[in-house]
Formats: structure tokens, sequence, C-alpha cells
């Protein structure tokens, strides 16, 4: 394993920022309950959680360097209650309303995308 170096400052923050899932080629986004994001950030490091649509509970922690993001996280699913891990990769990147996160990830196996966008 690498070890990332951990930032103390950035104009992308992700610290205290909401986001919910706009799309998802992992399954369908519910646009009435789409899944939501809360995200923490400090020195670099990032964690959070996450929940609705498909997923009763999700945690994720990770790394941020510059506008790259990767973190590993763990979600039970509502439909089974099966747990789901992956990692995943994401570019931030201002959008026109707030930020975008562009994320590739894995899930047992298959590689899937998503896009989230920053509540305001």
């Amino acid at each position: 394993m690498r070890a990332v170096p951990l930032q103390t400052t950035s104009p992308l923050s992700l610290d205290g920022r909401r986001f919910v899932m706009a799309s998802s080629t992992a399954s369908a986004v519910d646009p009435h309950a789409p899944t939501r994001f809360a995200y923490h950030e400090t020195a670099g490091a990032v964690w959070g959680e996450y929940e609705g649509d498909t997923v009763v509970l999700g945690r994720f922690i990770g790394t941020r360097e510059g506008a790259a993001l990767n973190v590993s996280f763990v979600h039970v699913l509502k439909e089974g209650g099966a747990v789901v891990t992956g990692t995943s990769t994401s570019t931030v990147e201002p959008g026109p309303r707030g930020l975008l996160l562009r994320e590739s990830f894995a899930i047992d196996g298959v590689d899937h995308e998503s896009v989230c966008v920053e509540l305001l």
C-alpha cells in the first residue's frame, strides 16, 4: 500500500458538504429518495456516511490529494440486507451549482460509475 501525503488546505475542501447521487451504473437512482452523502475532511483525510435509495446505511473513509479522492466503503442493502464493500476513486470538480463528484468504483469485481451533486 502506497502512503498518500495529506494536505492541510484546499479550495475544494469536502468538510461539511452534502451530496446526492444523480446517476449510477450500479442501480437506478430514485429521483425522490436518492442516496445522500455527508462528507468530513481534515488534513486530507476524508470520511463520511450515506443512506437512501437502495442503501440502509453506509460508511466510507479515505484520502484526498487535490481533486483526487480515494475511499473504501461498506454499506447494507435494503433488499436482502447484504453487506457490500468496495473502493472508489473520484474526481472533485466545480459544477454549475456547487461541487460534483465523478466516481469510479467496483462492487463484486464489476466496474461502475456514478455522479454525485452537492446540495446547497
